[in-house]
């Protein structure tokens, strides 16, 4: 049942004017590009952002935005408006079974360092922690093995439930039965229907913020990186220049997956296709 206060809050529409300010901001700030077509949804998702600041219209808000220290102090909720978080554990599987039968032996046979992976743009965490569980099954059959996860996000707000790692027992269908058996923890509350990430697969894995747009902030380099159904949201430069940078934190012979919906053809990169959507920086 809606409250009064929903009852009475009239749903503004939002000036082409300001959507244009808006549509600017987003893809100066984040990357993210925002035709006029994402009107209705950006239109539709600061509803809620209007209504906990109280403001009437989009107008208020933009100029708000727009004012004086308006955007540092807003910049983090924007970013959680306008950020699309839609993953699944052991999603697009084939990768998980390269990284078995391809990329793990390979990387065994010529080195004995940890093994050190990125999960860019992790979401709520389902990437990682599949990872983790794939590579912690690995371990179990190669003793001297061992590895690292770094996972970031550009959303303080999903990066907090990933690393809370509670998700529904609906969410994990796919992982197979002995892998949860393992790696999962159930709810002692039967009705929540809840699940948790065992602490050992959780402690594998460290979440930092990280906006795509900005320098990243570590020096060492990765020996895979995970970066998929990301870069959908950016134009072709924006594309380009980030999988440069990718590659620039890659080992030489690491390997970039990247999502089923995405390509890096005709991009001069220094890297060669191992598999569909799979490349090893050469």
């Amino acid at each position: 049942m809606n409250n009064i206060d929903d009852m009475n809050f009239i749903t503004p529409k939002m000036q082409d004017a300001d959507f244009k300010k808006f549509s600017n901001l987003i893809k100066s700030e984040f990357g993210i590009k925002m035709p006029i077509t994402k009107k209705t949804m950006l239109e539709a998702r600061l509803q809620k952002r209007l209504r906990a600041l109280g403001m009437k219209s989009h107008s208020e808000y933009c100029d708000f935005i727009f004012s004086p220290g308006g955007l540092e102090k807003e910049l983090t909720q924007l970013i959680d408006v306008v950020t699309t978080n839609t993953t699944d554990f052991f999603r697009e599987p084939k990768h998980f079974e390269i990284l078995l039968s391809t990329v793990l032996p390979e990387f065994t046979r010529r080195s004995s360092s940890t093994l050190k992976v990125w999960s860019a743009g992790c979401s709520s965490g389902e990437e990682p922690y599949t990872l983790a569980i794939v590579l912690s099954e690995f371990a179990a059959n190669n003793p001297d093995f061992n590895f690292s996860i770094l996972a970031t996000d550009i959303s303080n707000e999903i990066l907090n439930k990933a690393i809370n790692a509670v998700y529904p027992l609906s969410k994990v269908d796919v992982i197979p039965m002995a892998m949860k058996k393992k790696y999962l923890l159930k709810s002692r509350n039967k009705d929540k229907q809840l699940i948790r990430i065992a602490p050992e697969i959780r402690r594998k894995v460290e979440f930092r913020r990280l906006n795509f747009m900005e320098k990243f902030p570590f020096k060492d380099e990765k020996d895979i990186i995970f970066c998929r159904n990301v870069v959908i949201y950016f134009d072709r430069p924006t594309q380009y220049t980030l999988f440069s940078k990718f590659c620039a934190r890659l080992s030489k012979g690491g390997f970039l997956f990247i999502g089923h919906s995405e390509s890096i053809s005709g991009m001069d990169l220094p890297v060669r296709q191992i598999a569909p959507t799979v490349y090893q920086k050469i």
